[in-house]
């Protein structure tokens, strides 16, 4: 009977009689020993169906090497977020109205504009990826899940980004900014419920200046010295920084939102950008603190190529956080019509992270909680390590809407850490009050 050989869709090859090797690493997954395969498809047999097998193996393959050296390459990268099936059509990607200009990157003719992931597919490997992922995160971290005190300080904001709630075009946000003695309570409060670090989050209000945040800093951290402060405050100058960070400030969360500079020009308007943003994140980096990243899965425009960059850009900055959650379109902007980011897609690239960068720490953040009732437990079982429930002020939780639906004043809030807790021990975790910083490989800090 004849037969034919066949080469793997990423360029990895199995040849008769030759050792099996990654090609593009020259070495044999970690572990295991070289095999003497051969794929032969005999006359006959569907075609279809056996390439789609391989591809399923090459997929396999992948995961085995991202395990092993927490590294691909762009085009691996890609391969992995597609998955073994075939690549569906992607659906057209207009311009939000505000931003139709002829040198814009989507005002182009239809045919060449970038088109958006559909991922309708079940991911068969998913749980082959989350196995390894929780495993990787056991390995440091054990089953313990940390806990953060959120305190969302204000929802102005001078941006106007096109996919937030909160952004400055939006007539319709009830507008609302914490003063320093309800923040400073908020994290009284906080202490008392259990929680060791703070996140200080809002949007970029100019009222927070240097001189404000500092005094704020320093009182949390004098009346809880053993806690962790952490900012999330939007771009800042590096003097800023460097003044936050010695008055106290421990983390930073920025998201860098895309690392691919054309579609964060499709996501933000002219004044913002991509160039400034980077630079803000390594500057972070530079003065020492503990620095976070980040993206939405499923914005609109993006694409797999946009995904797989920012996967090596994860590989490459090695960041201390990283924050990933669905895109969630809100009603008041340029996105609205927008489809929303998947669970799936999410949790899957929660897995690829954790094996990119397995100290990391990870989030199940509030909007996988929001597309599904069991969002959180799922990111943690897909290797996340962190969830951060809402302790500022019930009056303001429903004001900080940076999409639509958005869950505040049930068991995410801090109030309900028992709850909380309760649904972690379900799935095989337990909330733990500690500061929660990053560890290296070793598991030391």
């Amino acid at each position: 009977m004849k037969t034919e050989d066949v080469s793997l869709s990423s360029g990895i090859t199995k040849t008769e009689n030759l050792p099996f090797v990654w090609m593009s690493q020259g070495h044999c997954p970690r572990g295991s020993k070289p095999r003497n395969t051969h794929y032969k498809m005999e006359k006959g047999i569907d075609k279809e169906y056996m390439a789609d097998n391989l591809k399923e193996n090459d997929i396999k393959l992948l995961i085995e090497k991202l395990a092993a050296t927490h590294s691909l390459s762009l085009e691996e990268y890609r391969r992995l977020i597609e998955g073994p099936g075939k690549v569906q059509d992607r659906e057209k990607f207009s311009v939000p109205e505000d931003n139709k200009t002829k040198n814009h990157p989507l005002s182009r003719p239809d045919d060449e504009a970038p088109r958006t992931i559909k991922t309708g597919k079940d991911r068969e490997l998913s749980p082959v990826l989350a196995e390894k992922a929780v495993a990787v995160r056991k390995e440091i971290y054990g089953d313990t899940v940390f806990t953060r005190g959120l305190i969302e300080i204000s929802n102005i904001c001078k941006n106007d980004c096109y996919y937030c709630g909160i952004r400055k075009s939006n007539r319709n946000c009830d507008r609302y900014r914490l003063t320093e003695e309800q923040i400073i309570s908020c994290a009284d409060e906080g202490y008392e419920l259990g929680f060791r670090t703070f996140v200080l989050q809002g949007g970029e209000d100019p009222y927070y200046t240097d001189e404000v945040l500092i005094r704020i800093i320093k009182s949390i951290k004098d009346h809880h010295p053993d806690c962790a402060v952490t900012l999330s405050m939007g771009e800042r100058s590096y003097e800023s920084y460097k003044a936050l960070h010695e008055a106290g400030a421990d983390r930073y969360l920025l998201r860098h939102e895309t690392a691919d500079k054309e579609h964060y020009q499709t996501l933000h308007p002219a004044e913002m950008s991509f160039d400034n943003r980077m630079r803000c994140l390594k500057e972070l980096r530079e003065i020492g603190y503990q620095v976070g990243c980040g993206f939405m899965v499923g914005s609109p425009g993006q694409t797999a190529e946009h995904l797989a960059k920012d996967l090596k850009f994860i590989e490459e900055f090695k960041p201390d956080m990283c924050g990933i959650g669905p895109f969630i379109p809100h009603k008041d902007t340029p996105f609205r019509d927008k489809p929303a980011g998947t669970l799936e897609l999410t949790c899957y690239l929660l897995s690829i992270i954790r094996l990119i960068h397995p100290p990391v720490l990870l989030p199940a953040t509030t909007a996988l909680g929001t597309i599904h009732p069991l969002g959180r437990e799922m990111g943690i079982q897909a290797g996340a390590n962190v969830v951060m429930p809402n302790l500022s002020p019930v009056t303001v939780r429903n004001k900080y809407m940076l999409y639509d639906n958005k869950i505040c004043t049930g068991e995410e809030s801090a109030q309900c850490r028992g709850c909380l807790d309760s649904r972690m021990r379900s799935i095989g975790y337990r909330l733990v009050t500690d500061r929660g910083d990053v560890k290296n490989i070793g598991g030391k800090e």
